[in-house]
């Protein structure tokens, strides 16, 4: 086999990518239309304009194509260059790209519709639960984790657990407004309030962990 055959089958053929990138689009939307349980496999496949075995091809179960779908939302709005630590850059313009990225991510519809559906069924289905929370939650708090370590190694700030640090500032940034936001009795902050409270709780951690 070539080496250019060899680079074509380890980046996966552009037509197959594309293939793949429909079916989580096609996912994505009748998960939010229909919920997981009223979304087949069938029917996704009819949706994105592929065969089914195309979807089974590139996703085990309708589960994984669950837990895809959200790790490609996370990805498209906080990607994983985002997270990487600059030297020459401040840490505080960092973390305001980060918060404001976040915060634009879980006040999306998208995002606030997917999380109603994750914990209407969570009983029902606690693998789907701890799917949704490795490829969402878990994800982001493990890579402002390496974030914080190598800021600290610089000293630039100064955390001594980076994993309970992330998880703060995540939580920091959706509030006490979010829980009220997801029962649908407020709508998200935007624009100026929205700017405002991410910088408020970059400020506070900030002055929790910076360097004295």
């Amino acid at each position: 086999m070539s080496q250019q055959s060899v680079l074509l089958n380890r980046a996966g053929r552009p037509k197959d990518q594309a293939k793949r990138k429909a079916v989580l689009e096609a996912a994505k939307c009748l998960f939010l239309r229909k919920g997981y349980e009223g979304s087949s496999m069938d029917a996704i496949a009819a949706e994105a304009g592929v065969s089914k075995l195309t979807i089974y091809n590139h996703f085990s179960d309708k589960a994984t194509l669950f837990s895809e779908a959200i790790t490609a939302k996370c990805d498209e709005q906080l990607p994983e260059r985002l997270f990487e630590f600059c030297p020459k850059a401040s840490v505080e313009s960092v973390l305001l790209m980060i918060g404001r990225n976040y915060y634009e991510l879980i006040s999306s519809q998208e995002a606030v519709e997917l999380q109603r559906i994750v914990v209407a069924m969570a009983n029902q289905e606690p693998r789907l639960a701890r799917m949704f929370y490795e490829a969402g939650a878990q994800h982001m708090v493990r890579e402002m984790s390496k974030l914080l370590i190598q800021a600290t190694h610089a000293d630039r700030l100064r955390v001594e657990n980076p994993g309970k640090a992330a998880e703060r500032f995540f939580c920091l940034l959706k509030g006490d407004d979010y829980f009220r936001v997801l029962i649908g009795i407020c709508p998200p902050l935007v624009g100026e309030e929205a700017e405002q409270h991410v910088r408020e709780v970059v400020g506070l951690f900030m002055n929790l962990y910076r360097c004295s």
